[in-house]
């Protein structure tokens, strides 16, 4: 994935997200084709502010990854691998947006190959407006990084291949 291609990805989400607001709607999905095996699948949600009285029951959320980046940020895995399954998989705890530095223009947290030690932070997520650094779980070495610099995620998302 070429990185003007990842910016132009970026703010086309970014644009669904304002569209949402706007508009008041709750959900928004929508399918880019690039190529034959390359596209965008984005689904964007958001909660209406709760009515004075009423208490909303606890979100459920699913385990499963969904499929938000068109090409993973390395290497193609095997066509049946599913990485959400892979024994050193990282997941996400929480929905939010991956940001792989601490801040623009900062050398990145980790790259594949890179050696970490358990509690070293891999990569950030924010969720409302909140900066929640991801540790490493154990020692390893990263042997595949599964989401792209300011992508969305899911909780339960698989985000790096820790060996």
């Amino acid at each position: 994935m070429t990185k003007n291609k990842h910016d132009d990805d970026v703010a086309f989400i970014k644009a669904l997200a304002e569209l949402l607001r706007e508009n008041d709607l709750t959900e928004l999905q929508v399918k880019r084709d690039y190529a034959e095996d390359d596209s965008l699948n984005v689904r964007v949600t958001r909660e209406h502010p709760p009515v004075a009285g009423y208490a909303p029951a606890p979100a459920q959320y699913s385990a499963a990854p969904a499929a938000l980046s068109a090409a993973p940020a390395s290497a193609a895995p095997a066509a049946d691998e599913d990485p959400a399954e892979h024994p050193g998989a990282v997941t996400s705890p929480m929905v939010g947006t991956i940001y792989m530095q601490a801040e623009p223009g900062a050398p990145s947290f980790i790259s594949v190959g890179t050696t970490v030690a358990e509690g070293d932070t891999l990569l950030i997520v924010e969720a409302m407006k909140t900066m929640n650094h991801i540790p490493a779980p154990r020692a390893g070495t990263v042997k595949r990084i599964l989401v792209d610099d300011g992508a969305a995620v899911e909780f339960g998302a698989p985000l790096v291949i820790l060996e």
